[in-house]
């Protein structure tokens, strides 16, 4: 399905794009980032912090580090303030890249087990679904906070894989 190298990959490209986002997010300012922009975590500031949410709670399985401190029902709201957004999607990015350098086809090959919240009950799926699964969850929702930013006046980089520089 997948392997250790594309996750490097996306946990490379991840990393390019949250810096871009987070760059123009932070270039219209706080009244812009929070506007009910009509996505479904309203804000671009709401779907960042979801976005947020969702990566450590998928990296919590990963690698067994920190899980969020709310439930999913308050993933949107949990953290209010713009630079400690920041500073948490910065960390949050080096644990995903850090993970992913670390990570075998072999590992791939495995079952993961966890307790969804949202369905109530214990789960197991190939780890290679589950991490293909968070980085399409990533994609998703950067693509909606780059289609808010636009009409708040921002430019994002460009969001093509093949785009991404060598050095990101």
């Amino acid at each position: 399905m997948i392997s250790a190298d594309y996750c490097r990959t996306m946990g490379r490209y991840n990393r390019w794009q949250n810096k871009s986002l987070y760059r123009e997010a932070d270039a219209i300012g706080d009244a812009s980032r929070r506007a009910d922009r009509g996505a479904f975590f309203a804000s671009i500031h709401g779907t960042c912090a979801h976005l947020l949410w969702g990566d450590m709670i998928w990296a919590s399985r990963f690698d067994g580090g920190p899980a969020p401190e709310v439930p999913g029902t308050e993933s949107a709201t949990w953290i209010t303030e713009w630079d400690d957004m920041k500073s948490r999607r910065s960390a949050m990015d080096a644990r995903i890249f850090d993970w992913a350098t670390q990570l075998s086809d072999a590992d791939l090959a495995r079952d993961l087990s966890w307790y969804s919240g949202i369905l109530k009950r214990d789960l197991a799926r190939p780890l290679a679904l589950c991490v293909a699964g968070f980085f399409n969850h990533q994609t998703h929702h950067r693509g909606q906070i780059h289609a808010m930013l636009t009409p708040a006046g921002a430019r994002p980089d460009d969001t093509d894989l093949i785009l991404m520089p060598d050095d990101a």
